[in-house]
């Protein structure tokens, strides 16, 4: 036997050795037998008790997981007349997950039809609050009257980024989003039926008789008496309930059940399933059963659920348009990125593409898209969600395109005071809103409500940073008031001037197709108030990746 099969035979046996540790502690750190007591888990001789393996790394549908480390935020090169709002500061994320592409028109559009569906008879008020502000896109000396009509609802835009949305809509789209996609898992893998929206119309008016029969079985609820007595046009779910034959055009009177029933009773809310015992939709064939037999809801322990959309921090949407990659020789991140792309040039320098342009910003004064024939950005207004090239993220149009919403609460010292890992600036003081008999309060669409503390607030959080006032030299921006404000801007007596920045003012980042190319760097923020919209701001969602670095 010659030297080398004898170092191959010991390779090989080391391998096996590695292996088989390797098996035996998988095989010992597991959720079946408990490594502590050596119970079965799932026994319904003993102590029932479940356990569960959930799968924590695979990105939800339309997103990309971005895997957290240490960069430098801040990080822009030296313009005197700029805002030094965001002091260079080394600092680390965790892993979560985002968007690949902006919320598209289409996708809102969505949003928009599905709240029309269910509740278009009985609040029609709150899908209009719903629609986002076409009128951002007029202007006193331009003619934009076609984008004001066609913009969101044109197929030809149907995968352009949505405009034209508050932070407040922005947010009530990621938890109505994470709503659909939860009640989604649990209908698709049987856990629970679907709820029964297409009886939603029928079931939204009764009869006197059936008036009286819901308000037996509903005593304990004396809100559901407030029904009217309305005329309603007969759909044909209701002609189909109350065998009527006659035209849909005819009008009958019916009692009108009030909103806040079907809310509660027919919509699948996530943080109702996990919270509100008295939500019980019902059970399919997987459902899981509890230690008596009886078919239970699922729990945040078994790692089904989704944990919920939400917007990105500024420290992730930052981390997450830079991409950065480790220095091979110190493992540091490598700096000196401007924009997310590498270089410092918002062209493709590369032979293949010439020069073309990486971005949708505007080139000078009066440039939205170049001279025709030029190697120019190609889009007036906005582009589709995926026009240019990715980030080495996978990420599409972190710079360019339109401002995207954060979460984060604006404050021009937020760099000097943020905490070295998962940097976020809110008013992080929340708990759940209590009626006066102690039980959680649900928000028009049935989400639990969430108050805010200000007794709670030690650390300056809602406070207005001294510079933060219309005297502050800030460009472009007469933000953080609303339409009326800003036309009837008052000094009080003691001439102490009107902060423009508060608890509502919210960041925004990445410019847009109506900016200059300074925008364009990740690290640049600008603030509007969380109820206002613009033609130049849309937004993406994000959410925390929970148990994987």
């Amino acid at each position: 036997m010659n030297i080398k099969s004898i170092v191959s035979k010991i390779l090989m046996f080391v391998a096996v050795l590695t292996l088989g540790a390797c098996q035996s502690n998988s095989r010992e750190l597991n959720t079946r037998t408990s490594f502590q007591t050596g119970w079965r888990t799932f026994n319904p001789n003993t102590i029932h008790f479940e356990a569960y393996e959930g799968n924590l790394s695979v990105a939800p549908t339309g997103m990309l997981p971005i895997e957290g480390g240490t960069f430098t935020i801040g990080q822009m090169s030296e313009f005197i007349t700029a805002p030094h709002n965001n002091e260079r500061r080394s600092l680390t994320v965790s892993s979560f997950f985002m968007d690949k592409y902006e919320v598209t028109n289409i996708a809102w559009r969505e949003y928009l039809e599905w709240n029309k569906f269910v509740f278009g008879y009985t609040k029609p008020e709150l899908v209009e609050s719903l629609l986002p502000d076409t009128t951002v896109w007029r202007e006193e000396m331009a003619y934009n009257d076609p984008y004001i009509q066609y913009y969101f609802r044109h197929p030809a835009y149907s995968f352009y980024p949505v405009v034209g949305v508050s932070w407040d809509q922005a947010m009530a789209y990621c938890q109505w989003r994470t709503d659909r996609v939860n009640e989604h898992i649990l209908v698709s893998q049987k856990y629970i039926e679907l709820p029964p929206y297409n009886m939603l119309h029928a079931n939204t008016f009764m009869t006197e008789e059936e008036i009286d029969k819901f308000l037996l079985n509903n005593a304990d609820h004396p809100e559901y008496a407030s029904y009217k007595k309305v005329p309603v046009k007969v759909p044909a779910a209701l002609a189909q309930k109350y065998g009527y034959t006659g035209s849909e055009s005819d009008t009958v009177t019916m009692y009108q059940l009030p909103y806040e029933w079907i809310r509660d009773q027919f919509v699948f809310n996530t943080e109702k399933y996990l919270e509100n015992d008295q939500y019980n939709p019902t059970m399919s064939l997987a459902a899981r059963f509890n230690a008596y037999d009886m078919p239970r809801k699922l729990n945040r322990a078994d790692g089904i659920l989704l944990i919920g959309y939400r917007l990105p921090t500024e420290a992730e949407w930052e981390y997450a348009a830079f991409a950065p990659t480790a220095n091979p020789e110190d493992g540091l991140p490598k700096e000196g990125k401007v924009y997310p792309w590498s270089g410092y040039h918002p062209r493709d320098l590369s032979t293949h593409n010439k020069g073309r342009m990486l971005a949708n910003f505007v080139r000078g004064k009066g440039d939205m898209m170049g001279v025709a024939g030029d190697h120019n950005d190609e889009h007036v207004l906005t582009a589709p969600v995926d026009a240019y090239q990715p980030n080495d993220f996978g990420l599409y149009n972190m710079a360019g395109n339109v401002n995207e919403w954060v979460l984060d609460v604006y404050r021009e010292t937020s760099y000097e005071e943020m905490t070295e890992y998962n940097p976020f600036r809110g008013n992080i003081y929340a708990r759940l809103k209590l009626d006066e008999n102690g039980k959680p309060i649900m928000t028009a669409y049935g989400s639990l409500e969430i108050e805010y503390d200000p007794a709670d607030d030690k650390r300056n959080f809602r406070d207005g940073d001294p510079s933060s006032l219309f005297e502050t030299d800030y460009p472009l921006d007469t933000v953080g008031l609303t339409p009326e404000q800003k036309e009837n801007v008052k000094y009080d007596p003691s001439d102490i001037l009107i902060p423009r920045v508060n608890d509502r003012t919210r960041v925004y980042k990445g410019g847009s197709w109506n900016d200059r190319i300074y925008w364009l760097n990740p690290t640049t923020r600008r603030f509007m108030d969380q109820s206002e919209s613009s033609s130049t701001v849309g937004f993406r969602c994000a959410m925390s990746m929970l148990g994987k670095e």
